[in-house]
């Protein structure tokens, strides 16, 4: 079984990411998609509230898995048996940095290949943190996320910025 494991923050899940892991899903028998604590990151959402979002996104995809890990990606990917990371890229500037994790993850597991799936067109503009900042000034973000997700952003953002402009 082809394995592939697609990490992310995915803080909150968009039509971006669902576009990527449709694909992937295509291209391998099982994808895993990683809900990656990262370190360097302060989240708008919980590890377990991401997971559930994927979930909406995700529904349908039946060799579709989701998960979350707090540690090394290829300590995960060796862990599961996984032969492929899958990074989705929007534009040449998000090439650069994913390029050098390839290179890093390659050096520390050999068993697994980066595989590059370059965003469709209408999602290259997508991005979790252009998301959030649409919803934080209430603002129309249909056209980032489903319904669904849109819901328990708008619920959390707007909340979090009234919060703020109280004080």
């Amino acid at each position: 079984m082809r394995i592939a494991v697609c990490p992310g923050s995915f803080d909150p899940v968009t039509y971006g990411h669902r576009d990527i892991i449709k694909r992937a899903a295509k291209m391998f028998d099982k994808v895993i998609v990683l809900v990656a604590v990262n370190s360097a990151k302060t989240p708008c959402f919980t590890a377990e509230e991401r997971v559930e979002l994927i979930k909406v996104v995700t529904e349908g995809m039946d060799n579709v898995e989701i998960d979350t890990f707090d540690g090394l990606l290829v300590d995960y990917v060796k862990e599961k048996g996984a032969v492929a990371i899958v990074k989705g890229l929007r534009a040449v500037t998000d090439f650069e940095n994913e390029f050098q994790q390839a290179l890093a993850n390659k050096i520390l597991y050999d068993g697994a290949e980066t595989v590059f799936l370059t965003t469709s067109a209408e999602n290259m503009y997508c991005s979790s943190s252009i998301v959030k900042e649409i919803a934080k000034y209430g603002r129309n973000i249909d056209s980032f996320v489903p319904s669904k997700v849109r819901d328990v952003v708008i619920e959390r953002l707007c909340k979090t910025n009234k919060k703020e402009e109280e004080k």
